[in-house]
C-alpha cells in the first residue's frame, strides 16, 4: 500500500452521565419566544475563546513540536438564537479545531445552570470551523490529545466559558426580527485534495460536482430594528491555509472572513463592547476540500500562508456578499431534535448499502494512510502514532496505540489496513463511539449536523436521505459536520475503499455513511411528524481520567540587568502608512493570565487633548504578538503593527500588559510602554 496521507490527529471528547439525566425524550425544547406572530426572534453574541499564547500544544496537525508562540488572529465563539413560535434554536460558530464532546458537555452543563431547561442538547448546535491553529487539549478522548500531552484545562475553560458567553451575550440580545436567505457559488477557494477517492463514485454523485468541489455559499442574514445585525455563512473547505510550521494562535482563512466582516466593514472593535453586527462562517461537508489550491501545505493561490490565509477568506467573506446581495425573505417555524447513536455497533440495513446487503459498523480503527497524513494540508508524522526515537509520556502511563488489531477487527475493517485499534484501547476506547446526531430547522432551512468531516458526496448522500424523509427540495438541506462531537472522517463506501487518507480516518468502518443515512432517516421521519425519539445511548464521561504531562510555567524571570516590562527593541522614531513597525518587551509566560476577551498589546495614538486612544490591538489581523524564551523562566514579547495605508498622521506608541508570576504564587501586573513615534 502506497502511504501518502494526513496524521493521527489529536482529537474528540466525552459523554455524560449528567446530561444523561436530563430528560430523556428528543423533542423539540425551546423557550417562550417574543417575536411578533409571524415573526422572529433574533439575537446574536460573540466572545473570545483563545488559549494559552505560548506552550501549548496546536490542534489539528498532531506535530509533537507545534505549540504555541504568540497571536496573530484570535479565535471567536459566535452565537446566534433565532425564536419562533414559542421555540428557540441556538447555533454556535466556534473559531477552534473541534467541538469535543467534552465541550460539548460542559456548555450544556453551563447552561443549564445559567437557564435551566430553555437551552439544552435539543435546541442547542456547537460547530467548528476547524482551525488548525488553536490550542489543543481540550477533549477528554486519548487520540485527540495524544500530540498536545494530555487534557488542558485553560484550554477547556476558554472554549467552554467563550461559548457560553457567546450564548448569553445572544440571550440578552433577543428581540424582534426577520431572516433572509440567499445563495452563490465560489469555485476558487478549494480543491478537492483526494480526487483518486472521489472518482470511485457513482457517475450520478460526480455530476452533481462536476469540478469534484462543492461550491455552494449560503447565508443566512439576520435584520433587528431595520438593520442587519448578523450572518451565517456556510461553504465547505478546510481551514487550513495555516501551516503546521506556523505556531502563531490564528483563527485561519474563516477567521479572516468574519473579520472581514466584522471589523473591515462593519467597524467591530472587539474590546469596545458589545459588536453591533457578527459574521460567522461555517462549515458543511469539507473532509475533502483544501483551501491549498496548489495541492501543497501553504500553497495556494500564493507560497506564503499568511497571504493565503488573507486570499482565502476574503474570497469567502465576497461571496457571502454577494448571496446576500440576492437574498430572500425567510419564513417559517424553528425546530430542533438531537439524539445519540454508537457509531461502534449499528447494524445497518440493505436500503442504505452499495449491494443492498445488511451490514455492521465496527469499533474504531486508525488507516496506515490516517498516520502518514494528508501532503496536502499537513504530512504526518513518520513511523507511526510515535514516530522512532520519540517518548511520549502520555503512551508510557496508557499503552502504544499501535497494538495489533485482532482478526475480526480487521476483516470488519477491511480494507482498511489497521495502523490503532483505537476502540479497543485501555483504559477506554481513545475515540468517542457515542456521538449525537442533530435537525435543525430554520425557516426553509434544515441542517443535518454530526460530529464527522463528511466528504462532499458523503454530505450529499445525508442531504438526500434527509431531505427524502422531510418530502423538502435537497437544496434546502446543509451537511453540517464538526458539530456537537467530533470522530474523524467520513467517507462514502466507494471513497473508503480507496483508502486515502480520509477513508484510513473513516474510523468505524466501511459502512458509516450509510449508518448515518439510516440513524438521520429514523430521526428525519420524526422530525417531520412531530413524534419523539429516545435520547439513545448515553455519551461515556471519563473527565476524571484526564492526565496530563505538561508542567505549568513556574516563576518568571528576566534576563541578566534588564527588568519587567524593559523594551529592548523600540520602534523606529518615524514610519510611514503600508510599512511594518516592531518592539520587543521584557514580559511574562501568557499562561500566567492568557487575557481571553482581552490583548497583550495596544496600539495608541494621541489625540488633540493629549489623551491616549487605542487604534488597534494584538489579536487584529494588522498585528502579530511573537513569544519566545532564551532562558529558564525568561519571556520575550515581541509585536508587530502593519501600519494601514489609512492611518491617520501623529504621535504613536505600544502598550504591553502582562502579569508576571512571583516565587510566592502571586501575580503582578505588568504595564509597558514604548518610545512614542510618529506616522506622517
Amino acid at each position: 500500500m502506497s502511504v501518502t496521507r494526513r496524521t493521527l490527529l489529536a482529537r474528540t471528547a466525552v459523554g455524560s452521565a449528567a446530561l444523561a439525566a436530563m430528560p430523556g425524550l428528543s423533542g423539540v425544547v425551546a423557550g417562550t419566544a417574543g417575536a411578533a406572530p409571524g415573526g422572529y426572534e433574533i439575537g446574536a453574541g460573540l466572545s473570545d475563546i483563545t488559549g494559552p499564547a505560548a506552550d501549548c500544544g496546536m490542534m489539528g496537525y498532531s506535530q509533537l513540536e507545534q505549540t504555541t508562540a504568540g497571536i496573530h488572529l484570535r479565535p471567536r465563539a459566535r452565537a446566534f438564537i433565532i425564536g419562533a413560535g414559542g421555540r428557540r434554536v441556538v447555533f454556535v460558530v466556534a473559531d477552534n479545531g473541534m467541538i469535543f464532546q467534552s465541550v460539548h458537555r460542559g456548555v450544556m452543563l453551563a447552561l443549564a445552570e445559567r437557564f435551566g431547561d430553555l437551552y439544552t442538547e435539543q435546541n442547542v448546535l456547537l460547530t467548528s470551523t476547524h482551525s488548525h491553529a488553536t490550542c489543543g487539549g481540550s477533549s477528554h478522548d486519548y487520540a485527540y490529545n495524544l500530540s498536545i500531552l494530555g487534557f488542558q484545562q485553560q484550554v477547556y475553560d476558554a472554549e467552554v466559558q467563550g461559548i457560553v458567553e457567546a450564548i448569553a451575550a445572544a440571550h440578552a440580545d433577543l428581540g424582534p426580527g426577520s431572516l433572509a436567505l440567499g445563495r452563490s457559488q465560489l469555485r476558487d477557494a478549494s480543491v478537492n485534495r483526494s480526487r483518486i477517492a472521489f472518482d470511485r463514485n457513482p457517475e450520478a454523485d460526480k455530476r452533481y460536482f462536476p469540478d469534484a468541489i462543492d461550491p455552494a455559499v449560503t447565508v443566512l442574514s439576520l435584520r433587528k430594528g431595520g438593520r442587519e445585525i448578523g450572518a451565517i455563512t456556510w461553504f465547505a473547505t478546510h481551514n487550513t491555509s495555516m501551516t503546521n510550521e506556523n505556531r502563531l494562535i490564528s483563527s485561519d482563512n474563516k477567521g479572516y472572513a468574519s473579520f472581514s466582516f466584522e471589523h473591515t466593514e462593519h467597524g467591530v472593535r472587539y474590546l469596545d463592547g458589545r459588536a453591533d453586527f457578527i459574521a460567522a462562517f461555517a462549515q458543511t461537508n469539507a473532509g475533502d476540500m483544501s483551501p491549498n489550491l496548489n495541492l501543497r501545505p501553504g500553497s495556494g493561490p500564493t507560497d506564503d500562508e499568511f497571504e493565503n490565509t488573507r486570499i482565502i477568506g476574503d474570497r469567502q467573506y465576497r461571496a457571502a456578499k454577494s448571496a446576500l446581495a440576492a437574498a430572500t425573505s425567510v419564513g417559517g417555524p424553528v425546530d430542533a431534535m438531537l439524539c445519540y447513536i454508537d457509531l461502534a455497533d449499528i447494524t445497518v440495513d440493505g436500503r442504505f448499502t452499495p449491494d443492498g446487503s445488511p451490514r455492521r459498523t465496527a469499533p474504531a480503527a486508525a488507516g496506515v494512510s490516517l498516520i502518514a497524513g494528508s501532503v496536502e494540508d499537513g504530512p504526518g508524522l513518520p513511523g507511526g502514532p510515535i514516530p522512532e526515537g520519540v517518548t511520549n509520556p502520555f503512551v508510557a502511563a496508557l499503552g502504544d496505540p499501535g497494538a495489533p488489531a485482532p482478526a475480526w477487527l480487521a476483516d470488519a475493517q477491511a480494507p482498511k489496513a489497521i495502523a490503532a485499534p483505537l476502540g479497543l484501547l485501555p483504559p477506554v476506547p481513545w475515540v468517542p463511539n457515542v456521538v449525537p446526531i442533530q435537525l435543525v430547522r430554520i425557516g426553509e432551512l434544515y441542517l443535518a449536523a454530526a460530529g464527522g468531516e463528511f466528504t462532499i458526496v458523503s454530505g450529499l448522500r445525508v442531504r438526500r436521505t434527509v431531505a427524502a424523509a422531510l418530502g423538502v427540495d435537497v437544496e434546502q438541506v446543509l451537511m453540517q459536520g464538526y458539530a456537537n462531537a467530533y470522530h474523524e472522517y467520513v467517507t462514502t463506501p466507494e471513497e473508503y475503499d480507496a483508502q486515502q487518507y480520509e477513508g484510513a480516518s473513516t474510523l468505524y468502518g466501511r459502512y458509516t455513511l450509510c449508518a448515518y443515512q439510516q440513524e438521520f432517516t429514523r430521526l428525519a421521519t420524526a422530525f417531520a411528524a412531530r413524534q419523539q425519539v429516545a435520547r439513545g445511548p448515553a455519551p461515556r464521561d471519563v473527565s476524571a481520567l484526564q492526565p496530563n504531562f505538561v508542567p505549568a510555567p513556574g516563576p518568571d524571570a528576566t534576563p541578566p540587568g534588564r527588568g519587567f516590562g524593559d523594551v529592548l527593541v523600540q520602534p523606529a522614531p518615524t514610519a510611514s502608512p503600508g510599512t511594518r513597525v516592531e518592539v520587543e518587551f521584557v514580559s511574562a509566560h501568557p499562561k500566567h493570565n492568557p487575557r481571553r476577551n482581552g490583548t497583550f498589546l495596544e496600539v495608541q495614538r494621541r489625540t488633540a487633548s493629549g489623551r491616549w486612544e487605542r487604534v488597534a490591538n494584538e489579536g487584529e489581523w494588522a498585528v502579530r504578538f511573537h513569544w519566545r524564551s532564551p532562558g529558564p523562566g525568561i519571556s520575550l514579547a515581541r509585536f508587530t503593527w502593519d501600519i494601514p495605508g489609512d492611518a491617520a498622521p501623529g504621535r504613536y506608541r505600544f502598550q504591553h500588559f502582562a502579569d508576571r508570576l512571583g516565587a510566592d504564587g502571586s501575580l503582578t501586573p505588568i504595564i509597558a510602554t514604548s518610545d512614542e513615534f510618529d506616522i506622517a
